[in-house]
């Protein structure tokens, strides 16, 4: 095992050109080591969708090397990215994304597809995931069927479902009551104890504070690297 999961190297970002180009990242470097559990929070338009991004290798630095799992990814090929995202990594967005043709046990099994896992070890490994976000008794149940919070479990379950190194979610509870909330936070509490490595993007002091360490974004850059979340209450208005 690595010592760091994610290392990033004066990471810039930039979109645009000329007089309407935009500096999103500005040289940032970051460590991240197997295991965390970390929090990334600040205002909309703080650049912290598009480390998000970047770490989760859904778009290329314009500057910079970043390094996932000890491998410098930022200059790779697009299919060689694509592989990467399938096996290293899970997301969980906001909105579900989950296919409302498909059942839950269908919705899982997809990213085991594109991994060429067999039919049988598919079927297994995705009921396995949603027994393990609580959904025994959901496997065939389409997302209409389902609640919102039953639905994000499912976009969990889908996510793990590759045994990831890491796990992306952003804004995961957006779209939640509290208590499904709380639910959907026990387990991606859960998930990191168990030795995964987690990072979400939140807007909520709250949520934030269920995680282990705070990373606190402004205008590009890092303005803290490693907050604790019990001490947020200067930071956030």
């Amino acid at each position: 095992m690595t010592q760091t999961m994610i290392e990033l190297v004066a990471i810039s970002k930039l979109y645009g050109l000329g007089e309407t180009q935009i500096q999103a990242l500005n040289q940032v470097s970051l460590a991240i080591a197997p295991g965390e559990y970390c929090a990334i929070m600040g205002a909309s338009g703080s650049g912290k969708s598009t480390l998000m991004n970047v770490i989760g290798c859904l778009d290329r630095p314009s500057t910079g090397a970043y390094y996932l799992d000890g491998e410098n990814v930022a200059d790779l090929s697009h299919q060689h990215l694509a592989q990467i995202r399938n096996l290293k990594l899970g997301f969980v967005f906001q909105q579900f994304h989950l296919l409302p043709q498909l059942t839950a046990l269908e919705n899982v099994m997809l990213p085991m597809i594109y991994a060429r896992v067999s039919p049988p070890e598919r079927r297994r490994r995705a009921a396995e995931a949603l027994v393990r976000v609580g959904l025994a008794s959901r496997l065939d149940n389409k997302p209409t069927q389902l609640s919102g919070g039953q639905q994000q479990r499912v976009a969990i379950a889908r996510a793990i479902v590759n045994h990831p190194l890491l796990l992306l979610a952003d804004e995961p509870t957006g779209a939640l009551d509290s208590h499904t909330t709380q639910e959907i936070l026990d387990i991606f509490a859960e998930l990191n104890d168990s030795g995964m490595t987690v990072i979400m993007v939140t807007h909520e002091a709250d949520v934030a504070r269920t995680t282990k360490r705070v990373i606190w974004f402004k205008d590009g850059q890092i303005l803290h690297p490693h907050l604790s979340p019990h001490d947020l209450h200067p930071w956030v208005a």
